[in-house]
C-alpha cells in the first residue's frame, strides 16, 4: 500500500510539473559585463544607446552563452556535487524551503553573430542575433508540495491561484544610436532597437482555487483489492504553441512572430571636458575616441516591448471539480494531458495567444573612481505583471560592480540581490577577445544552500579606436 501511495504522489508531483508549478532554475545576461566600456555591441542588448560614441571603431561578437537559474524552493550544496560528481546524490542532499507563495526562474541567452560599427563620431548602427529560453513560474504552494512529498498515506493539497510560462524564440535586431547633447560637461546620447521575432515554441499553465485530497484506501481496484481514489476542484487553463501530447508528434516551427523593442538614453558627465578637444597633432587631429571622458555616467533603458503572435496556439481552460477518482484511471493514460481532458470537464477551448516578452526597465550608474578603477550600480526590473497569463518576466536585480578596465583586459566582482535568489557575489574578466564570468560564482563555492546559478562565456573582435584620427 505504501508502495502504491509513493507512485501515487509522484503523479501528482508529474502532473505540476506539467503545469509548470515550479522551476529548479531564473532572467538577465552577461552579468558584470555589459556594464564596462569594452564590452561593445553585447551592451546594446542592455541598452542601444551604448553602440554610439563607444571606444571602438567596430565590434564584432562571434559568439557566447548566459545560462542564469534562481528560485526560492530548492537549494543544494553545487560544490559538494562538483566533487563527488557521480556519486553525488542530489535528493539526498536536498534542501527545500517551502513557502505557501514559491517562485522560480530560467534563462538562456545565446547571442549569435552580432556586429556595431560607427557611421561617424556622432551615429552608429548594429546588427544583433539572439536565441532565447525563459521559463517562469509565480505563487506556488511549496509547503503543499512538500508536505506531500513527506506524507505516508493520505495527504490534502491546497493551491491560490498560480502561473507559469516558458517561451524560446529567435531574434535579429537592428540599432540605431545617435549623440543628442554635447556641450561642455553634458553630454546625452539615445538609441533604439527594432527586432524581428521569431517564436520557437510556448506552453503555459494556470489555476485558480486548487484543491487535492487523496484517499489512500478510496476505491476498489479491478483485482478486487483497494486502491486510491482523488477528489479535486478548481480551474486550470492551458496554452500551447503546439500539440505536444499527440503520439505522431514531430516538431515543426510554429506559426509565430512579432517585433521587439528597446529604447534607452545615456547621459554622461565629463567635468574636465576641456582636457578632450580635439587637436592638431601633426599631420592628424587628436580625437580622444579611444577615452572614457566621464567621471560619472547614467543609463535608462526599457527593453523586449511587445509580444510573439502564436495563431495558431491551443488555449484549454478545465474545471477540476471531481469525486473519487480512481488511481487507475490516472495510471491508464498514456499522458498527463490526456489524463486531465479525460477526466476533467473542459469548458472552453480556443486557438491563438501572444506570448508577452520580459519587457523590464534598466537602470544604471557607472562611476570612473580614478583612473581604470570603476564603481558601478545597476538595477534590473520586470515592467510585466506575474499573475497574467502567457507573460514572460525577468527577475528583479540589483547588483553593484566594482571594476578595473582597460582596453585588452577587465576584471570585475558583481555583488547582486536577486529576487529568489537572495544575496551572491561572481566574477568575471576580458581578456582580448575572450569574456567569461558569473554572478554566483563565489557564492556557489562557500554556500551550502545554493538557490542560483549563472554562469556566461564568448568571444569577439574588437577594433578599438586609437587616439589619432
Amino acid at each position: 500500500m505504501i508502495e502504491s501511495v509513493q507512485k501515487f504522489k509522484y503523479k501528482v508531483i508529474l502532473i505540476m510539473i506539467f503545469l509548470g508549478l515550479w522551476s529548479n532554475v531564473e532572467a538577465q545576461s552577461f552579468i558584470g559585463f555589459l556594464t564596462e566600456n569594452y564590452s561593445g555591441v553585447n551592451s546594446v542588448i542592455a541598452n542601444p544607446a551604448n553602440s554610439v560614441d563607444s571606444r571602438f571603431k567596430a565590434d564584432i561578437n562571434l559568439g557566447g552563452f548566459s545560462v542564469f537559474g534562481s528560485n526560492d524552493y530548492y537549494n543544494w550544496n553545487q560544490l559538494d556535487a562538483l566533487r563527488q560528481w557521480e556519486d553525488y546524490d542530489m535528493k539526498r542532499a536536498s534542501r527545500f524551503s517551502p513557502k505557501p507563495n514559491n517562485s522560480g526562474e530560467a534563462n538562456i541567452d545565446v547571442m549569435g553573430p552580432s556586429f556595431m560599427f560607427n557611421i561617424n563620431s556622432t551615429n552608429a548602427v548594429a546588427i544583433i542575433t539572439r536565441a532565447r529560453t525563459l521559463v517562469n513560474a509565480n505563487g506556488i504552494n511549496g509547503q503543499g508540495l512538500y508536505a506531500i512529498l513527506e506524507s505516508d498515506e493520505d495527504f490534502t493539497f491546497g493551491q491560490d491561484d498560480f502561473n507559469a510560462f516558458s517561451q524560446a524564440w529567435a531574434e535579429i535586431g537592428v540599432s540605431y544610436a545617435k549623440v543628442l547633447i554635447n556641450e561642455k560637461e553634458n553630454f546625452l546620447k539615445g538609441g533604439v532597437t527594432v527586432k524581428y521575432l521569431r517564436g520557437l515554441g510556448s506552453v503555459y499553465a494556470a489555476g485558480r482555487n486548487i484543491s487535492i485530497d487523496y484517499d489512500a484506501d478510496g476505491s476498489l481496484h479491478s483485482d478486487g483489492g483497494t486502491t486510491g481514489s482523488l477528489t479535486t476542484s478548481g480551474l486550470v487553463a492551458i496554452g500551447r504553441s503546439d500539440d505536444f501530447e499527440s503520439d505522431d508528434y514531430e516538431y515543426k516551427m510554429p506559426r509565430a512572430n512579432g517585433l521587439g523593442l528597446d529604447i534607452g538614453v545615456v547621459y554622461e558627465w565629463r567635468p574636465r571636458y576641456g582636457d578632450y578637444k580635439p587637436r592638431k597633432v601633426w599631420p592628424h587631429r587628436l580625437m580622444y575616441k579611444d577615452h572614457n571622458k566621464y567621471k560619472l555616467k547614467l543609463g535608462l533603458s526599457i527593453t523586449d516591448i511587445r509580444y510573439i503572435n502564436y495563431r495558431n496556439g491551443m488555449k484549454d481552460i478545465f474545471d477540476i471539480t471531481n469525486t473519487n477518482i480512481s488511481e487507475e484511471v490516472f495510471e491508464n493514460e498514456d499522458s498527463v494531458y490526456d489524463a486531465i481532458n479525460n477526466v476533467y470537464t473542459l469548458i472552453n477551448s480556443s486557438r491563438g495567444y501572444r506570448a508577452i516578452l520580459p519587457t523590464a526597465l534598466h537602470f544604471n550608474v557607472d562611476w570612473n573612481i580614478n583612473h581604470r578603477f570603476y564603481l558601478n550600480f545597476n538595477a534590473d526590473l520586470s515592467f510585466t505583471p506575474k499573475d497574467k497569463l502567457s507573460v514572460s518576466n525577468i527577475t528583479d536585480l540589483l547588483t553593484v560592480t566594482p571594476r578595473y578596465e582597460s582596453k585588452w583586459f577587465s576584471f570585475y566582482t558583481p555583488f547582486s540581490f536577486m529576487q529568489y535568489g537572495g544575496f551572491q557575489l561572481g566574477a568575471g574578466f576580458r581578456a582580448g577577445p575572450l569574456y567569461v564570468g558569473s554572478n554566483s560564482l563565489f557564492t556557489n563555492l562557500i554556500n551550502e544552500k545554493s538557490t542560483g546559478v549563472n554562469i556566461y562565456a564568448g568571444l569577439k573582435i574588437p577594433i578599438f579606436h586609437g587616439p589619432i584620427e
